[in-house]
């Protein structure tokens, strides 16, 4: 929303800094809850977890790249930035997009925490080879797209309106959505071949 000096000239919107900051700081309290849930998983979670790769290991060259694997990529790379993107067209976004950080960091935490609590230090090139390349695509993606999404969501919940997304948010989206497209590419051509090559240096 533009508001108009006294002069007449015309102000901009606030610096975007603060509410990524914000957003980082709901983003990284969930990767502390994620590492918090992470110490209490049961010991022999760890067994069945390197009895699932082990099993993995063995039957991944059987499988091919088919439509639901697509789904399932696509699913994985969009679902934060999306959903960052969409909840800036409601008021609700304005609770909800911080709840969205705190999920994402939650669940990226939690999941890197089980290998390393199972696997050691082992754990940690596993969760890279699984986790790493899908993250560095997606987060700066969710938060491009989150910071516009939550100073109009927030309009709306305080003002009653916004002023709605512009020329510049559609072509971020736009920009966001073919560097998530070359991620979940690469997911799918190397994403395999990264992971076997983890598990065979950690099981073999």
């Amino acid at each position: 929303m533009n508001w108009k000096h006294r002069s007449g000239r015309r102000l901009d919107r606030s610096s975007p800094f603060p509410r990524m900051m914000m957003l980082a700081a709901f983003f990284f309290l969930g990767v502390v809850l994620g590492q918090v849930l992470a110490g209490k998983v049961s010991p022999s979670a760890g067994a069945e977890l390197r009895n699932y790769l082990g099993e993995y290991l063995q039957f991944e060259q059987q499988l091919k790249v088919g439509p639901e694997t697509v789904l399932s990529a696509l699913r994985l790379y969009f679902r934060y930035p999306l959903l960052a993107f969409l909840f800036g067209f409601v008021s609700a976004g304005a609770v909800l997009l911080p709840c969205v950080s705190v999920a994402f960091g939650f669940f990226l935490s939690f999941s890197v925490s089980c290998f390393t609590a199972s696997f050691g230090t082992a754990g940690v090139l596993l969760a890279l080879a699984a986790l790493g390349a899908r993250t560095v695509v997606t987060l700066p993606c969710f938060i491009l797209l989150a910071v516009p999404a939550w100073e109009t969501s927030c309009e709306m919940l305080t003002l009653g309106r916004g002023a709605g997304y512009g020329k510049k948010s559609w072509i971020r989206l736009l920009v966001c959505s073919a560097v998530l497209l070359g991620g979940v590419c690469f997911e799918l051509v190397f994403g395999p071949w990264l992971l076997r090559a983890a598990l065979e240096h950690m099981l073999g």
